[in-house]
């Protein structure tokens, strides 16, 4: 691959993978626990949160990258306070990480927490009368019930932080090797004359890792589900 990309391209390629799994891995945690949260608990506030983490789809990409830049860009509330400790998000990769990670969190959310509600309460309310402790149930008995969903919100996520594309510009904008992922690398090329070629080579590379992730996960989707059945 590094011999039919160009230096420029290879870049964007490398940024986008390592942009998507810093952010897949810093939100999928959290995720958890949210969706754990929302399928699980009742609490003043629950729609509230609710609509929170859903947010990012209703709201323009743009509009959430600039809400980002006015809190984490040098001169915002916590952007100014993090750059004291030497922590900058703005126009780093760093950045287009979070923002990719705030684009995807929302699909993560919502396919794990389908997959807790998948499972019944009885199931680790059985566990406990046996004298498993609460993280002991959830790793034993809730973690392997909801691994489908986990790793189908896991690929969602992923894949939606390799195709974040507006608010990644608008917050880190489109610095080639140091914030140029393959959608705004995609972009670039097609604002100059004979960059199509090189579009294409980066669509046909996006397209290939899309379809990587999907088929992976749907591998990884049913040897979990199959060895859940088979116990």
């Amino acid at each position: 691959m590094a011999g039919w990309l160009s230096p420029e391209e290879w870049q964007a390629v490398a940024l986008s993978l390592r942009v998507s799994l810093w952010a897949t891995m810093a939100a999928l945690p959290l995720a958890v626990w949210v969706a754990y949260l929302l399928a699980r608990r009742e609490f003043p506030g629950k729609q509230l949160l609710n609509s929170a983490v859903h947010l990012p789809l209703i709201l323009p990409p743009v509009v959430t990258g600039y809400l980002l830049l006015m809190m984490f860009g040098t001169k915002g509330p916590v952007g100014g306070a993090l750059q004291q400790i030497g922590i900058v998000f703005a126009f780093r990769w760093t950045g287009a990480a979070l923002a990719a990670a705030i684009m995807a969190f929302p699909l993560m959310v919502r396919a794990i927490r389908l997959s807790f509600e998948a499972v019944d309460p009885k199931l680790e309310q059985a566990a406990a009368t046996l004298g498993a402790s609460k993280p002991w149930v959830f790793a034993t008995v809730t973690l392997p019930m909801i691994l489908p969903g986990l790793i189908a919100g896991t690929v969602l996520g992923f894949a939606k932080a390799m195709g974040e594309f507006g608010a990644t510009i608008t917050f880190v904008s489109s610095i080639p090797g140091q914030t140029q992922t393959l959608p705004s690398a995609i972009y670039t090329f097609l604002q100059v004359p004979g960059g199509e070629a090189a579009a294409l080579r980066l669509t046909l590379v996006s397209i290939a890792v899309a379809l990587t992730a999907l088929l992976l996960s749907e591998l990884l989707a049913r040897r979990a589900a199959a060895r859940l059945g088979g116990r």
